[in-house]
């Protein structure tokens, strides 16, 4: 795809995705288009023509197509894009929680000789983890931190009472297959950082409401045979979405540029 205008195939157009365009359209690094967007609800002003289908979609033919639609998405439609020839970036990598759907899409992506591209979002470190990978690895633990209000509609409701909490309240502690299963719309950088280190049984996970914090806080440490490291960032929710972080378009943003361009870092 290097060194060509970028024709972009949307699934999704929710928070994340109309944010993801608009990353889009102020990125001076990128010449894209989008192809089309396909949408399950009615979408107003949307800045392509909008699609209620996969085969639609795919008939626009697209260099890539960008899920941004959560979990069900990327089973819905993962496998069919593959097998079509078409790169697919997803955002909601968690649903790859699933064994059988990682399995099931990999096989897509081997037999229809595409590639499926895991966006880092929100979480730094990531290419450093993938790396400590090879020298060997440890331990890996990832805390979530988060306000109240972005824990809200989840299995966390039944927990705690998020309106009124006054200290930091863990929510979810144990691995990341599980966090990824009970938390889909929080816990996407939980299974990013399982994928890019020991896997989601042995990645350790801790989420945290807590009421002292107005952004989204990520933290993440790994230690092995390269060493022991530790990152941290205090990213701003998104405007649109707070469950995540404004980061994670532009990171979208970034990582097509990077498929566009001659020069990569």
């Amino acid at each position: 795809m290097s060194g060509k205008a970028l024709r972009i195939g949307m699934i999704g157009y929710g928070g994340i995705g109309r944010s993801v365009v608009d990353a889009l359209e102020h990125s001076v690094d990128l010449d894209a288009t989008i192809a089309a967007i396909l949408a399950r609800s009615p979408v107003c002003n949307a800045p392509s023509p909008v699609v209620s289908g996969i085969a639609e979609l795919l008939a626009t033919r697209p260099d890539i197509i960008v899920e941004c639609a959560g979990h069900d998405a990327v089973i819905a439609y993962g496998e069919t894009v593959l097998l079509a020839g078409i790169p697919m970036m997803i955002v909601s990598i968690g649903a790859l929680a699933d064994p059988d759907l990682l399995v099931r899409l990999r096989e897509a992506a081997s037999n229809g000789n595409a590639r499926l591209i895991l966006a880092a979002g929100a979480m730094a470190g990531i290419e450093a983890l993938a790396a400590a990978k090879i020298g060997g690895l440890d331990r890996v633990c990832y805390t979530g931190r988060k306000p109240p209000r972005a824990w809200q509609g989840t299995q966390a409701d039944a927990m705690v009472d998020l309106e009124n909490i006054d200290e930091p309240t863990t929510i979810y502690e144990g691995n990341a297959r599980e966090a990824a299963l009970l938390y889909p719309k929080n816990s996407n950088v939980a299974a990013t950082v399982a994928l890019a280190g020991l896997g989601f049984d042995k990645t350790e996970v801790r989420l945290v409401a807590d009421p002292s914090v107005t952004s989204n806080i990520h933290e993440l440490s790994f230690e092995g045979a390269d060493g022991s490291f530790q990152v941290s960032i205090n990213g701003k929710p998104s405007l649109v979405n707070p469950k995540t972080s404004a980061l994670t378009a532009h990171s979208i943003a970034r990582l097509l540029g990077g498929l566009a361009q001659p020069i990569v870092i």
